[in-house]
C-alpha cells in the first residue's frame, strides 16, 4: 500500500450526479462504496467536501448578499453535504466522525487537531465540514490545511476528469493529459488545479496532490495501491 493516511477532496458539484442541483442518492451511494473499499485496505482516511451543489460564497455578491455572509452560507452548504456523506458511509458499515470549522454542536464536533488524528488512528473516517471556519477561504484551502495538520501522505482531488490537461478536455478535444507535474510547472503553465492558497500550502509542505476521476469505479483503490492514476503534482 503506497499511502497510509490520505485526505480526499470531493467537490459539491460531484454529488449532483445527473441532477442540476442538490444531492443525487445514487452518486452518494457510489462514493460511499468506493470509500468503504479503500478504508477496508487499512488506509486512514479524511474527507473534505465542497458545497457548490447547494451554494457558493462567490454567488452571494451577485445576489446582493455581503461576501462574508455569503461565505458563511457556503460553509453551511458544505456541512449539509458532509452530513449526507456521513450518513451514507454509516449505512455501509463505516465508523465516522464529522468535525466542523464552525461550532454546530448538535450535529458535529468542533475541529481539534489532536482529536482528529486520534479518530484516524482508531480507524474512523473523519469528515471535515464548514471549511476552516473563516470567510475568503475555499474548500481547496481547507483540504490542503487539514491534510497538513493531520500529517496526511497525499491530497487526492476527485473530479469529473481523469487528471490535469493542457486545456479543459470537456471544451477542447485536442487537450492532452499530464501524467505528472511539478508545482513549478503548474504555476508556469497557469494550470487551474486548486486555488493559489491551497496550492502554495501543498508546495511549501512538500505535500503531493493527485487529481483523478472519482466517478470511475476502482480509481480510488488503484491510487492507494500505487497505480499511476490521474495526474501527480509534486515538489520535484
Amino acid at each position: 500500500m503506497k499511502y497510509k493516511r490520505i485526505l480526499l477532496k470531493l467537490s459539491g458539484e460531484a454529488l449532483m450526479g445527473e441532477k442540476n442541483y442538490g444531492i443525487d442518492s445514487k452518486r452518494l451511494e457510489q462514493y460511499a462504496q468506493e470509500i468503504k473499499r479503500v478504508k477496508e485496505l487499512g488506509v486512514e482516511l479524511a474527507i473534505v467536501i465542497g458545497g457548490g451543489n447547494i451554494f457558493r460564497g462567490v454567488q452571494a455578491e451577485n445576489a446582493g448578499i455581503d461576501r462574508v455572509q455569503g461565505d458563511y452560507m457556503g460553509m453551511l452548504a458544505t456541512l449539509i453535504n458532509a452530513m449526507a456523506l456521513q450518513s451514507a458511509l454509516e449505512q455501509v458499515g463505516m465508523f465516522t466522525r464529522l468535525m466542523s470549522g464552525i461550532k454546530v454542536e448538535s450535529v458535529c464536533e468542533p475541529f481539534i487537531r489532536r482529536r482528529a488524528i486520534r479518530h484516524l488512528e482508531k480507524g474512523r473516517i473523519v469528515i471535515f465540514g464548514a471549511g476552516i471556519g473563516n470567510p475568503y477561504f475555499t474548500t481547496d484551502s481547507t483540504a490542503a490545511l487539514r491534510a497538513i495538520e493531520i500529517e496526511a501522505d497525499v491530497v487526492l482531488k476527485g473530479t469529473r476528469v481523469d487528471g490535469v490537461y493542457t486545456a479543459d478536455p470537456e471544451k477542447d478535444k485536442t487537450a492532452t493529459k499530464y501524467s505528472s507535474l511539478s508545482f513549478q510547472e503548474a504555476y508556469a503553465k497557469n494550470l487551474n488545479i486548486m486555488d493559489m492558497t491551497a496550492f502554495t500550502l501543498c508546495q511549501e509542505n512538500n505535500l503531493p496532490i493527485i487529481v483523478f476521476d472519482m466517478n470511475k469505479p476502482g480509481n480510488l483503490d488503484k491510487i492507494v495501491l500505487g497505480e499511476d492514476i490521474g495526474t501527480l503534482i509534486t515538489s520535484n
